[in-house]
């Protein structure tokens, strides 16, 4: 049997992240978020800071966040991944607050002192306009002060690496996945094959490719008057070595007392 999933608008479909939940959110995969949470300079956040995780999904980034003492609210348009992040917080004995709702319309002006955008949950939405939008959002949604953190694979990452095929296997599912960059290098498309036995799902997303210097222009545009780039978790340069690239955006004026 195999399930092909619709690519109009493939973050919105269930069954994609069903068929391809252990791939996306293994277990290594929450414990490399809760160290990153744990150790990174890049969330070195003020004490009891409230801070929104978008795209949150189960909760990988949502509940170290809580566990390390801040007010968190995780927004995600999927309310099974929701659920997922209920469930964990739950175990961890730790309270969050979830909101089902779309990047490109979910702003509370001023509500928070830091937003995190993780593990490429940005630049999934079709209309390159929308993607800044979802940018203009997280200004609104931030304090003046406040920290906006992107973190994506970026254009000159990705035009450095030679594997465009790639095989995994995890759960008794086998992953096969094989990207292709198009539009003058400004989208890339991931097609996905997961089998299990004798079903076999397939999935395609498309995101958009941002480079540095993009995301920089996007940034400032949404409104954001300092912006720096790293290149992996620890606070690295972005340079030739670098692993992803991670915009770290400060909302300028005045910080607010809470």
């Amino acid at each position: 049997m195999s399930d092909v999933h619709d690519t109009g608008a493939w973050f919105a479909d269930q069954a994609f992240w069903r068929d391809f939940y252990p791939h996306l959110f293994s277990a290594e995969r929450a414990a490399q978020a809760a160290r990153i949470v744990e150790r990174s300079p890049l969330f070195r956040f003020p004490a009891g800071a409230r801070v929104l995780d978008l795209c949150c999904g189960p909760g990988l980034f949502t509940v170290p966040l809580a566990r390390a003492g801040h007010a968190v609210t995780g927004v995600d348009l999927s309310a099974p991944l929701l659920e997922r992040a209920r469930r964990g917080s739950r175990e961890a004995g730790v309270g969050v607050r979830l909101v089902e709702a779309d990047m490109l319309a979910f702003a509370e002006p001023e509500a928070f002192d830091a937003v995190v955008n993780m593990f490429t949950s940005f630049g999934y939405l079709d209309r390159h306009e929308d993607n800044v939008q979802v940018l203009r959002n997280a200004h609104t949604s931030l304090v003046p002060g406040g920290t906006l953190l992107v973190d994506v694979v970026g254009k000159e990452v990705l035009a450095r690496r030679d594997e465009r095929v790639s095989l995994s296997e995890l759960e008794g599912k086998v992953l096969v996945q094989r990207d292709t960059v198009f539009d003058d290098w400004s989208r890339l498309r991931s097609d996905w094959y997961s089998i299990e036995g004798t079903r076999a799902a397939t999935a395609s997303m498309t995101i958009h490719l941002y480079s540095a210097a993009e995301l920089r222009d996007m940034l400032c545009g949404a409104g954001f008057t300092e912006v720096r780039f790293h290149g992996d978790y620890e606070g690295g340069p972005y340079d030739h070595r670098a692993e992803r690239l991670i915009a770290v955006a400060t909302k300028g004026g005045d910080v607010r007392g809470r």
